[in-house]
This record gives C-alpha cells, sequence and structure tokens, in this order.
C-alpha cells in the first residue's frame, strides 16, 4: 500500500456519477485520509462533506473538481493550505492558477486523480 496522503477533495459531491464521488471513494478505499468540501453536505464513504471551507492542516495533495471560475473563490484558501501539489482533475485546468501556485511553490499537475489511484502513482 503507498504511503497515506492526506487529500482535501475540493468540490465534493454525494452524486455517485460524478468523478469527485468516485476520487473519495477511491481515496478511502486506498488508505488515504480524505477531507472533502463542496456545494451541499452529505457523506461519501464515511467521509462528511463540508460547505464551509475548513481549516487544513499537513495536505499532501489538493484533487481540484472546481471549474476555473469556481476555483477564483478558493485560490488563497488552497495558497494558505500550503499542500505539497493540486492535481488538476480533467475540466479544471486553470493557467491562471498555475501561475499562482509557482509564485508560492506549490507544486501542480494536470492530471486525473483516479488515474493515478487506479495506477497506483498517486
Amino acid at each position: 500500500m503507498t504511503k497515506n496522503k492526506k487529500t482535501l477533495v475540493l468540490g465534493a459531491t454525494v452524486k455517485p456519477e460524478k468523478a469527485a464521488f468516485k476520487a473519495i471513494e477511491l481515496l478511502v478505499a486506498k488508505g488515504h485520509s480524505v477531507l472533502a468540501l463542496g456545494q451541499n453536505t452529505g457523506e461519501v464513504a464515511g467521509i462528511k462533506i463540508n460547505t464551509k471551507a475548513i481549516p487544513v492542516k499537513n495536505i499532501d495533495t489538493i484533487s481540484l473538481y472546481l471549474n476555473p471560475t469556481r476555483q477564483r473563490d478558493y485560490y488563497n484558501y488552497i495558497v494558505d493550505a500550503k499542500p505539497k501539489r493540486v492535481l488538476f482533475n480533467p475540466g479544471t485546468e486553470n493557467p491562471e492558477f498555475y501561475q499562482l501556485l509557482e509564485l508560492n511553490n506549490i507544486k501542480y499537475e494536470a492530471a486525473c486523480t483516479l488515474v493515478l489511484l487506479t495506477l497506483n502513482k498517486y
């Protein structure tokens, strides 16, 4: 099993057909600590979805499931969280945000969390 990587799923949802839902399930199944932030409350794989930005510490990865316009509201939150990396899942790519992350020495990848987990490259 890979090392536990504390992950914040931003754009979490209780809709089983959505990638964010599947990512939470797979992260939990692979033994990672998961925090979830979304528009609506709920629970996925035993993880409570918060609707307000929660203080986070020692975050390894933030997995984004928000379109670039919605990401703007979270720029400062994400930078202040000082994650080791931010994953931009398909459809969330955002060159404007990449520049801000680079200025703050935060790594980022345009990559699918589900694919990385499935290939054990997370």
